[in-house]
């Protein structure tokens, strides 16, 4: 389990089989947010892919996915850089729209992974 240096929460967590992620958003290594939803999906999705192999999981272990989206008009170009990394079958996924504590973010994203049986 990876903790948060900076806010109280957990980065992730096991439950059973289940693992939850907190959500997670587009921050580079040097604490600055990329420009474009393209760049922020793709970084997003890295960080994601990190803290699901800390706890021995990949994206291909995700069953579902809070997408949270700053601009309802950036949806299918995030959609088009998510679909290029969850392999079939892909997981369920809900997308809202909504605003971001992180200034500059475009989204957030959770997701809920199982351990393979």
């Amino acid at each position: 389990m990876v903790m948060s240096p900076v806010l109280p929460f957990s980065k992730s967590r096991a439950v059973g089989q289940l693992v939850f992620l907190s959500g997670d958003m587009p921050i580079g290594p040097d604490g600055n947010v990329p420009e474009g939803i393209k760049a922020q999906t793709a970084l997003t999705l890295q960080r994601i892919a990190a803290t699901l192999e800390s706890d021995g999981l990949n994206l291909a272990d995700v069953v579902s996915v809070t997408a949270y989206l700053v601009n309802p008009a950036d949806f299918e170009a995030f959609n088009r850089v998510y679909a290029e990394a969850f392999p079939e079958p892909r997981p369920v996924r809900t997308t809202v729209r909504a605003d971001l504590m992180l200034p500059g973010a475009l989204l957030e994203l959770t997701v809920v992974a199982s351990r393979p049986q």
